[in-house]
């Protein structure tokens, strides 16, 4: 059993996977608990997307990229451009959030959920294929 979870966590999808998961709990236990904090909804979903982001950043560069900058200055194009791309979901999923919650009366709760899967598709394709690519064969092989 454990050859065959180290063989599978050699797959990027797979680590992607297990790691988004990681970085949607950050993001909706984030939101839960600001929300029982009695945060405003749109304060309470920005922050939260916000944490996600930078969890996000530190395993995707780390542990699913496995993007080969070594000093803080290798990361800085990287972090940039990850922090573009993930602009443009946050904008998507407050987005969502608010046309699900506000204006078609969903469940906070609810509408946070939905909108994670488009959110987690766009950030697999944005990472893949636009930011981790630092030490990486040219020329159609990975």
């Amino acid at each position: 059993m454990k050859k065959l979870i180290l063989k599978m966590y050699e797959n990027d999808v797979i680590r992607y996977i297990f790691w988004g998961g990681c970085t949607t709990l950050v993001n909706l236990v984030s939101f839960y608990l600001m929300r029982i904090a009695g945060l405003p909804l749109m304060a309470a979903n920005i922050i939260s997307i916000i944490l996600a982001i930078l969890f996000a950043y530190v395993v995707n560069s780390r542990f699913v990229f496995h993007d080969s900058c070594e000093t803080l200055k290798d990361h800085i194009q990287p972090f940039v451009k990850f922090i573009s791309a993930r602009l443009v979901t946050m904008v998507i999923e407050v987005g969502g959030v608010w046309l699900l919650a506000v204006v078609m009366g969903f469940h906070d709760m609810v509408a946070k959920f939905c909108t994670q899967f488009l959110v987690l598709v766009l950030n697999y394709i944005f990472s893949k294929f636009l930011i981790f690519t630092t030490g990486k064969k040219t020329g159609g092989s990975k």
